[in-house]
This record gives structure tokens, sequence and C-alpha cells, in this order.
């Protein structure tokens, strides 16, 4: 796979979700796909997402940066979203708050297969 195909994987992934295509999901997610090291599955993964959303339900996940070194995906990831009640452990309360998330993910046969994940809780806790 070219670095090129490997960025087209990745941002129709972003679609999906912007979209909240989760019947689509498989196309872009491994089956046995983890999240920070925890085996979650498709189905898991896709319940993750769900909550996500069902907490925020204005999030959009935008991309700010890419790089692309097959098998591997880096991306810096901008929300400026409004979540209902808490958010990792903070009350947001409805109230407007950006912050970013540093993700890599580790591709097999065109999927999704690993994703670990760094959330800019300090960015987050400043504004609250």
């Amino acid at each position: 796979m070219t670095t090129t195909e490997l960025a087209d994987l990745y941002r129709a992934y972003l679609a999906c979700l912007n979209a909240r295509d989760w019947d689509a999901l498989d196309r872009h997610v491994h089956p046995e796909v983890t999240h920070n090291a925890r085996p979650l599955g498709l189905a898991g993964y896709r319940r993750m997402l769900e909550q996500d959303v069902a907490a925020i339900p204005d999030l959009h996940f935008d991309l700010r940066l890419l790089i692309c070194e097959p098998p591997h995906v880096a991306a810096m990831l901008h929300f400026d979203c409004t979540p209902r009640g808490e958010l990792f452990g903070m009350a947001v309360n409805g109230r407007r708050v950006r912050f970013g998330e540093n993700v890599f993910y580790e591709y097999r046969d065109g999927l999704i297969l690993n994703v670990h994940s760094v959330i800019d809780k300090a960015a987050l806790a400043a504004q609250l």
C-alpha cells in the first residue's frame, strides 16, 4: 500500500465517523481492533464510538495533521464541541470546549488493527 492510498483510506474512515455511518465501519476497522492496547473487536469499537457521539452530539473529527508511513498513520485531530455532562472525568455540562487528540494507527489488510490515542486533557481542564 502506498502512502497516498493509506492517507485516502484514513480520510475515508474519518468521513465514515463524521457521517455516523456505523454500518460501514467494517470497511475501515479490522474485526480484531484494539484501542490503547485493549482488545475491543469491531463491535466494541463501534459501541465506544456510539457512546462518544451520545455524550458529544456535535462531535466532529477535524484532521489537522496526517503522516503516513505504511502500515502506520499518525494524526492530529481537533475537536470543537459541546459535550453533555462529564468528559474524561471533568464536568463540562454543555459548555463549548476545544481540545486535541494525537492518535496512531496500524493498518493490516487495509483495515485499522491498532489504535493508540492520547487526548489533550490539560487543554480541556484549562478551559473549565
